[in-house]
């Protein structure tokens, strides 16, 4: 078996930080199954970096985890382009990962190609 989620998890592996990807992640493979664009993809995933985010959730400050999400396309993986992925289907993603994910405040959108970058954050 291969480190499966924890590679998406940029610093300490927690089950906290686990258990946050597990959700974000759900909820980003959810909506894509739901707007018909798994089998458009090559690849598609949550990442959560080892950094916290200001916000602001009802009236309170909030200093919690952002989440990255990535999506690609490619034909052999040795390079790949940044999937142009719905602005609807962006916002229903957003949303969903800051209200139904406890621990996370903001999510961004991971938009570089192979080369320079890679699929994969680390």
């Amino acid at each position: 078996p291969g480190p499966g989620l924890a590679i998406r998890i940029i610093g300490d592996v927690t089950r906290e930080r686990l258990e946050i990807l597990r959700k974000a992640d759900f909820v980003l493979q959810d909506e894509i199954r739901n707007a018909g664009l798994y089998h458009n993809l090559w690849q598609s995933f949550a990442v959560l970096p080892a950094i916290h985010s200001v916000g602001v959730m009802g009236d309170a400050r909030t200093y919690e985890y952002p989440v990255v999400i990535r999506a690609v396309t490619s034909d052999d993986a040795m390079t790949a382009d940044w999937a142009r992925l719905p602005y609807d289907l962006l916002e229903r993603v957003s949303n969903r990962i800051i209200n139904e994910v406890p621990g996370v405040n903001r999510v961004a959108l991971d938009i570089t190609s192979k080369p320079p970058g890679t699929i994969e954050w680390e």
